[in-house]
């Protein structure tokens, strides 16, 4: 009799199928997934680092591509059309400069890309050109000219070879920077979500990334300082307060990354740049904070050599 009685409002509620709890309410992805693929992802860049440093370039540059393609796509859907071909070239040439002829050789090659684009540009139509040329030099400046000074300590380190392993089996000390960089990266995005997810209430910057707190900041900070002091005490034989500062620097740099491409992607009306990386998105939903992290490390590893 009750039941004849019900409301139709309340038997079509009734019949509603209630949405699945969220595993990660706060984070809005797949923690368990995206954990996966990261781990993945570090284990292959590290051991091409520590094993086959002719790979790893091969991996930097693999992922800076496809970031770069991201891009095109990007902007070609929002009616701008970026030479893609001399961008290509440049996004291939530009790790393996680095790695092959240091700081000058890149420079060299970023110079050179971005004569290409403006050459290539010009031999067709004036229709949206200047746009165009903007696009391909920001394109080359933003991915794989910053991503390439992961590749520079490579080079300093004297130890570069075409194929095998580092010479006398020695990992360089060089190496061990790029790879700190890495898990301090890591460390900023794994303990900036944890803490976020959980305890974030204050944005940071609620009109460009809503979900990044002041909490997951402060989050991010400490995770790192522990993780570099320790392999700063440990792995490069330096002081405590090295690791502190390499810490604060790439949390910094990281997170200024991170919110440059919330800018772009909230400029081009995207969420994520792809979904080629499960849990994660685009490639450069995950570059992001290693484009901006890579010049700081570099400059901050060359200011701490002496301590």
């Amino acid at each position: 009799m009750g039941q004849a009685q019900q409301a139709p409002g309340a038997r079509a509620r009734s019949r509603t199928r209630q949405p699945k709890p969220n595993p990660t309410p706060g984070a809005g992805r797949n923690l368990p997934q995206a954990t996966a693929v990261g781990l993945a992802m570090l284990f292959a860049v590290l051991g091409g680092l520590l094993f086959l440093p002719l790979g790893f370039v091969a991996i930097t540059t693999t992922f800076a591509v496809f970031g770069v393609w991201e891009i095109f796509r990007a902007l070609e859907a929002n009616g701008t059309r970026l030479p893609i071909v001399p961008v290509m070239v440049g996004t291939v040439a530009m790790p393996f400069s680095a790695y092959f002829g240091g700081l000058e050789s890149l420079l060299f090659a970023m110079l050179a890309s971005s004569v290409a684009v403006l050459l290539w540009r010009s031999i067709e139509s004036a229709t949206g050109s200047a746009r165009s040329i903007f696009a391909g030099v920001f394109t080359l400046a933003w991915v794989p000219f910053l991503i390439s000074f992961a590749a520079l300590p490579l080079h300093v380190a004297g130890g570069v070879t075409p194929i095998g392993l580092w010479p006398g089996g020695m990992v360089p000390e060089g190496a061990w920077q790029v790879a700190i960089l890495l898990l301090l990266v890591v460390s900023n995005d794994t303990f900036g979500y944890l803490v976020g997810a959980s305890l974030g209430k204050h944005p940071m910057a609620p009109k460009i990334s809503p979900k990044k707190t002041w909490e997951g900041f402060a989050g991010s900070i400490a995770g790192a300082m522990l993780i570099g002091i320790l392999a700063c005490i440990f792995v490069l034989g330096k002081p405590w307060w090295v690791g502190v500062i390499l810490a604060v620097g790439m949390v910094a740099s990281a997170t200024a990354g991170d919110l440059a491409e919330s800018m772009v992607k909230r400029e081009l009306g995207v969420k994520d740049m792809s979904s080629i990386l499960p849990g994660h998105g685009g490639v450069m939903d995950r570059l992001d904070s290693i484009v901006f992290a890579s010049p700081v490390a570099f400059l901050l590893f060359v200011l701490v050599s002496g301590a």
